[in-house]
C-alpha cells in the first residue's frame, strides 16, 4: 500500500514536472507578433491627426493588447507567474479517482 502511495506521488511530480517545462507558444511566434503589433500601431499613429482624443485611444488601444498578450502569456505556464490558480480541485479529482 505505500508502495502504490509512493509511486503515484513520483508519478504526479513527474507529470507536473514534464507540465511545467512545455509551452504551447513558440517564441518565434511571440516575435513576429510583436513586429507586426509594433507596425499596426507605428501605421495608425502616423496617419492618425494629432490630437488628445487619438493619443488617448491608442494609448488605451496598446494597453489592451499588451494585457491580452500578458494573459495569454500566464495561462501558458499555469503553475508560475503572478497569476497562480488554485490546484486544490484538482487534488480532490484525483482523491476521488485513487478510491
Amino acid at each position: 500500500m505505500q508502495a502504490r502511495q509512493m509511486a503515484n506521488d513520483i508519478a504526479q511530480t513527474r507529470l507536473l514536472t514534464v507540465e511545467e517545462h512545455q509551452s504551447a507558444l513558440p517564441p518565434i511566434f511571440l516575435i513576429f507578433l510583436t513586429f507586426w503589433l509594433m507596425v499596426l500601431f507605428f501605421s495608425f499613429g502616423l496617419f492618425a491627426p494629432r490630437n488628445a482624443t487619438v493619443l488617448a485611444l491608442l494609448l488605451f488601444c496598446a494597453l489592451s493588447v499588451s494585457s491580452a498578450i500578458f494573459l495569454i502569456l500566464e495561462m501558458d505556464r499555469p503553475l508560475d507567474g503572478m497569476i497562480k490558480p488554485s490546484n486544490a480541485p484538482l487534488r480532490k479529482a484525483l482523491e476521488l479517482i485513487d478510491k
